[in-house]
């Protein structure tokens, strides 16, 4: 009878190691049959640190490498004109790089992106970051909408810098002097804006004129206004009183309109009624620098209503 020949034990570690180094080469050419093995044994500890040291060869396999060109994010609106991907990656330090860059397999992915859309500018918020494989990532994003541009005079920072509703700073190099002049003009700001764009002005004279704006936005051209100014209060006034706007009409007709939606004292209209106010005004008169809306305050209740109605009665 022939000895048996001695093969020796080897501890722990060294098998692991030694399954770790089989399942690399296996991976370069049965990748699929070993990932299915990595997954069965993933709810063990050796399932683990096997896949441990084949994770990173997995993780740069072009399956799971993720491109710029994989990221697809919401539509952007005609008013913003950068790559705001190709932005968002730049300044989050997410594009490729010696280490192959970005993988699906990354735990943290998504919530990288999140994070990093959402600190643009143009984005008002992200709704939904979702990956899946081969490589491809969706991001669902809501877009912040010029609604003013605040007239900043005099020789330093002069110029239209655009907010949005909330009154938060927006690229001013997104939009050419004459796509400018679309958006209401506020004037009368004394302020600067306190942050960088994508923060808010942090002024309530701009916070409550962007309000207004949003509301004449998408009328303005068609009631043919120019401006949206501030009236600046007189010494000694109320100064817990809300900040009282003025309307300007192409011809130079002011028009008092009042404060801004949701700040309106008690019998003050509403800002709907008021822009319903101007629209019949100008559909009767032709023109908001008509003699019927010279000097009109918008802020007492139309008057001429009631009257107007039993004409049409009659």
């Amino acid at each position: 009878m022939s000895a048996a020949k001695y093969r020796p034990t080897r501890g722990p570690g060294e098998t692991l190691a030694g399954l770790g180094a089989s399942a690399v080469e296996m991976l370069r050419g049965r990748r699929w049959i070993v990932l299915a093995v990595v997954v069965l044994a993933g709810g063990t500890w050796g399932g683990f640190a096997i896949w441990q040291q084949v994770r990173d060869f997995v993780a740069a396999h072009d399956e799971y490498r993720l491109t710029a060109a994989d990221i697809e994010i919401t539509p952007p609106p005609p008013w913003v004109r950068g790559d705001i991907r190709a932005q968002v990656l730049r300044d989050a330090g997410l594009g490729p790089g010696p280490d192959g860059g970005m993988s699906i397999l990354d735990d943290q992915l998504v919530e990288r992106l999140h994070q990093a859309f959402s600190l643009h500018p143009w984005v008002e918020r992200v709704e939904r970051v979702s990956k899946r494989h081969p490589a491809h990532v969706d991001v669902e994003l809501v877009y912040r909408r010029p609604a003013a541009m605040v007239e900043i005079p005099g020789a330093e920072g002069a110029g239209l810098y655009p907010v949005d509703a909330d009154g938060v700073l927006l690229p001013s190099s997104d939009f050419s002097p004459v796509e400018a002049l679309v958006y209401p003009r506020l004037a009368g700001v004394e302020s600067s804006p306190l942050g960088p764009v994508g923060m808010r002005w942090g002024d309530p004279v701009v916070a409550g004129g962007a309000r207004i704006a949003a509301v004449l936005q998408p009328q303005w051209a068609t009631l043919n206004l120019w401006s949206i100014r501030w009236v600046k209060p007189s010494a000694g006034s109320d100064a817990s009183a809300p900040a009282i706007y003025d309307l300007t009409a192409a011809g130079g007709n002011v028009i008092h309109w009042g404060a801004a939606p949701g700040s309106e004292p008690p019998g003050e209209p509403t800002a709907e009624k008021k822009l319903a106010r101007l629209q019949s005004i100008a559909a009767r008169s032709g023109t908001l620098d008509a003699p019927a809306a010279k000097g009109l305050d918008l802020r007492r209740p139309d008057s001429t209503a009631g009257a107007r109605q039993k004409d049409e009665l009659r």
